[in-house]
């Protein structure tokens, strides 16, 4: 580490002679946990500081920020967390931090007492060397993400929304949902190995509890008298460390609209009876005190865990509709409180995020107006269940009309978990393999994930991630991230049919959903002039079957006589030399 007598010092101090209040608040010390530091890898520093405060988690009371100048010359300030002490103390902090660049970094602390800096450190300076691996996801296009190093990406998954609950509420399948293989490493390990690589998860006050004090129906977490709960502080940093070295990546629910209603309202730290400012649900999003304790939330959780890739994007709330709806008619939220407190803390976490996470948020069916359109949303969600064949349709209409990536971040068969899905099992699985390969034809850079993650474990249904991963990678290799819808005709009103263009190869899913086997013509565009090589991909199988050649007609690949047997799919693959 070297200290640099620097312009930005001399500044610094001057800054804080000039807006010092309290002189008795100041850095004491800091060092680095991190020996070597690598380039979007963890590094980490402790700070221990003295400083008067009501609530170290509020940042306009007190707040410690590291200040960068990356070796490009770019400006970036990152929360840092509290960790133990007292005020008027000693006290100990942390900060976590990934770079994005090699090279050599200038960064220094800043200690900020009732909203004004007060102290700062020497600028230092510590080298990043490179490691190899690819960064954060980025938005690219409405049909895929990008990594930091260029890599395009789109994500494969389910949910998996909590681990295995204590005292589950299912009918049939209470045993299965309280089985405690449901544990994050577990299930995690087996998507990966299956060909996933994406999963969306909750906070709620069962399930990585962080601000939740009373804590239920989950032996993993207990009650706290915290202002942030430390045993879903430390699921979560396990949760973290577990996808980053597996190579997976999570949307996280900040939030549930189960915590907003019912029992779920009464236990909330928000709730006015628990220490909050809100007396109801509807105060919480309206009051600007619970606004700014919301944010204290936000700051928190990029200053512990937003240094990792593996957190692809924030989710304000699981199904904000069911929030709005959930008490009397005459209480309904109106929808122009919630899109305003989205658009306030959206602005607020791109303001103090360094690394720019995603931010999304969701509805269950019904729209928000004005949510789909708020700048700093940069993905649009809805769920659908008991209609997954509008999914394709429901991208497309929500991509053209407002411009933004959209996400069906979860759908199924079947929502009411009160009913035996053994009755109609087959129909589940068949609905499971539909929704991957609709988002896998569809612009959207995360395929719809499905929900009854236990059942459809229990179904032996993670394997045939494999089989969606085949094609994506297909896809992939041979469009290098260009994917463009095409139009696609069956001479059978009974087969469904999505086409789409990867570079010079051509891919159309076509599923028969009859009890009858039936034949039929596809018909599609092929600009591409020369032989078409063509062939097909058994969904069911994951085996390919070589076709005759083709030459296009009129710009028309045109398949004649192709047989599908009933409740099948195939692939069909045309690539053009």
């Amino acid at each position: 580490m070297i200290r640099t007598d620097s312009p930005l010092r001399v500044l610094i101090l001057f800054i804080v002679f000039l807006l010092a209040g309290n002189l008795q608040a100041k850095i004491m010390q800091f060092h680095p946990l991190t020996k070597e530091i690598r380039q979007y890898e963890k590094a980490e520093w402790d700070i221990t500081l003295q400083a008067d405060w009501d609530d170290p988690f509020h940042a306009p009371d007190v707040a410690l920020d590291m200040a960068l100048l990356s070796p490009a010359g770019r400006e970036l300030i990152l929360p840092c967390f509290y960790v133990s002490g007292e005020s008027g103390g000693e006290s100990h902090w942390q900060a976590r931090f990934t770079p994005r660049e090699a090279g050599a970094y200038q960064y220094f602390f800043r200690l900020s007492d009732n909203s004004r800096i007060v102290d700062a450190t020497a600028v230092m300076v510590f080298s990043c060397t490179t490691s190899g691996k690819r960064g954060f996801l980025n938005n690219r296009d409405l049909w895929s993400l990008q990594f930091d190093n260029g890599e395009i990406y789109r994500g494969i998954g389910e949910n998996i929304c909590w681990e295995a609950r204590s005292n589950d509420d299912s009918k049939y399948f209470r045993e299965l949902h309280e089985n405690k293989k449901f544990n994050y490493r577990d299930m995690l390990i087996t998507l990966k190995t299956n060909g996933g690589d994406f999963f969306r998860t909750w906070m709620i006050y069962w399930n990585l509890p962080v601000d939740w004090k009373t804590v239920r129906n989950s032996d993993r977490y207990q009650n706290s008298t915290a202002r942030f709960n430390e045993s879903g502080i430390k699921r979560m940093d396990e949760l973290v460390n577990l996808c980053d070295s597996l190579g997976v990546y999570l949307m996280l629910a900040l939030d549930s609209h189960a915590g907003y209603t019912g029992y779920g309202w009464d236990m909330n730290n928000y709730n006015i009876k628990n220490g909050g400012y809100a007396a109801t649900p509807a105060e919480f999003f309206i009051l600007q005190p619970a606004r700014e304790q919301y944010k204290d939330k936000l700051r928190y959780m990029v200053a512990r865990w937003g240094y990792s890739p593996a957190i692809a994007a924030w989710e304000f709330f699981n199904e904000i509709d069911n929030v709005m709806y959930a008490g009397p008619a005459e209480n309904r939220i109106p929808d122009a409180v919630i899109t305003e407190w989205h658009r306030e803390m959206s602005e607020y976490l791109k303001d103090i995020d360094p690394y720019q996470h995603l931010v999304t948020t969701s509805i269950s069916h019904r729209d928000v107006q004005g949510l789909n359109d708020i700048e700093y949303i940069d993905v649009n969600q809805k769920h659908i269940y008991k209609n997954t064949a509008a999914i394709p349709a429901t991208i497309n209409e929500y991509t053209r009309k407002h411009g933004k990536p959209y996400i069906i971040g979860e759908f199924g068969y079947e929502w009411d978990w009160q009913k035996n899905f053994d009755d109609f099992g087959a129909e589940m699985d068949s609905d499971f393999k539909r929704g991957l390969w609709y988002g896998l034809f569809s612009p959207t850079p995360v395929l719809p994930m499905s929900w009854w993650w236990e059942y459809f474990d229990y179904r032996g249904m993670n394997s045939y991630f494999a089989r969606v991963r085949e094609i994506h990678n297909h896809m992939l290799n041979m469009g290098k991230g260009d994917y463009r819808q095409t139009a696609v005709t069956v001479s059978s009103s009974d087969i469904q049919a999505l086409g789409v263009q990867c570079g010079s190869a051509s891919y159309v899913y076509l599923f028969n959903p009859q009890d009858k086997e039936f034949t039929t013509t596809v018909t599609l565009d092929n600009p591409f002039p020369g032989i078409i090589h063509l062939q097909y991909y058994d969904c069911e199988t994951g085996t390919y079957q070589k076709m005759s050649d083709l030459r296009p007609v009129n710009e028309k690949m045109v398949v004649k006589d192709f047989t599908l047997k009933a409740k099948t799919d195939v692939v069909l693959i045309g690539i053009t030399r």
